[in-house]
């Protein structure tokens, strides 16, 4: 890849993080917008678009990339010496200008013998597994303090980024998700690097040199940041308006209580005050009998326990449904498996280049 491609890459990385930020986002926030789909839905479909666009985009961006060194001659990433000689003889003879009449056969031998210049010689071999074309122009080595400073660079940009585009309680669960997400490509691409000889088991990306995948992870990131940032906002609960509307519920059942064991009192002392003045009965349903002529109580305690027991009802009833929302939300915003995911994803990938 010339130093015109790798500009290019650069830009085209660039373009990829604003078309994501400026077409993508806004159509999966619509399709995440509440009332359009069913929740589960909702969600469903916003994954498949999120997943369909990054592999339709990261596609793309491969075949203008052109296939690397070892697709050119048709081996594997393990594959020795000798058979590359093999591929390169077979494949030398049918593309060469002599006997392939197509105007691109120059072209193409060329390729294949600056394929195979490359991928026999270890160092050379090494270096382009590591840095690509690019590393093999520039004669690079791997250096630790530059590859760190590179990194460093790299991470701390995004690491800015996601937080300025995360900030807000809204966002709290995209900002997690998100930069649990860049730690694990941290973690790749730093034993993808630091592993001398091949990292990867040989049924994994057999075809595939490492500066590749690690082109892969980062071109695939802002579809991931992008993601976590519409459905973080999507399933985000406010458990302080869920706390606050469960205060009021119980606000206003101690109002219903404390107005009836009023009116209950002022009953009590006005039957007591007039226990004297002649007989009464209070009835199984809370009324009273009073001798003829007598003036008759507006209500019994009888009646205003009732009324009391109605309003508790109805009080509990929604106190208890405040109570079910805020547990069913809060278990929901407090189910973080951003860590447990971290951990798990590190012993998969300890295990995958151990092998």
């Amino acid at each position: 890849m010339s130093d015109g491609d790798q500009d290019s890459g650069d830009l085209s990385g660039l373009g990829g993080f604003f078309f994501y930020m400026f077409i993508i986002h806004p159509c999966t926030a619509w399709i995440l917008r509440p009332g359009r789909f069913e929740r589960k839905k909702s969600i469903m479909y916003a994954i498949a678009f999120l997943a369909a666009v990054a592999a339709i985009k990261s596609g793309v961006e491969m075949q203008q990339r052109g296939p690397n060194y070892y697709a050119v001659l048709g081996v594997t990433r393990s594959s020795n010496p000798l058979e590359i000689k093999r591929a390169y003889r077979k494949l030398s003879l049918e593309v060469h200008p002599d006997k392939n009449p197509s105007p691109e056969a120059s072209d193409q031998f060329d390729q294949v013998k600056k394929a195979y210049d490359t991928l026999m010689d270890m160092e050379f071999r090494e270096v382009y597994n590591k840095f690509g074309d690019d590393g093999i122009k520039a004669n690079k080595r791997y250096d630790e303090t530059q590859f760190l400073i590179e990194l460093g660079v790299f991470y701390v940009t995004w690491g800015f980024m996601i937080f300025m585009l995360t900030l807000g309680k809204r966002n709290a669960e995209a900002r997690n998700w998100t930069f649990t997400g860049l730690l694990v490509m941290l973690v790749l691409e730093v034993t993808i690097m630091t592993t001398v000889g091949n990292p990867f088991p040989s049924w994994l990306f057999p075809t595939w040199a490492e500066f590749e995948v690690i082109w892969l992870l980062h071109s695939l990131f802002p579809a991931f940041m992008n993601g976590c940032r519409s459905l973080g906002a999507y399933l985000y609960v406010d458990l302080d308006a869920q706390t606050r509307q469960l205060l009021l519920a119980l606000q206003e059942q101690g109002k219903d209580i404390l107005l009836v064991l009023r009116d209950v009192q002022i009953g009590v002392q006005s039957i007591q005050s007039g226990g004297g003045a002649g007989a009464h009965v209070i009835a199984g349903d809370g009324t009273v009998s009073m001798p003829q002529g007598a003036p008759l109580p507006r209500a019994t305690p009888t009646g205003k326990i009732r009324e009391l027991q109605d309003r508790l009802q109805t009080s509990n009833t929604n106190v208890a449904q405040a109570v079910r929302s805020l547990k069913s939300d809060g278990n929901k915003s407090s189910n973080n498996m951003g860590f447990y995911l971290m951990i798990l994803g590190y012993i998969v990938v300890s295990y995958v280049f151990n092998q």
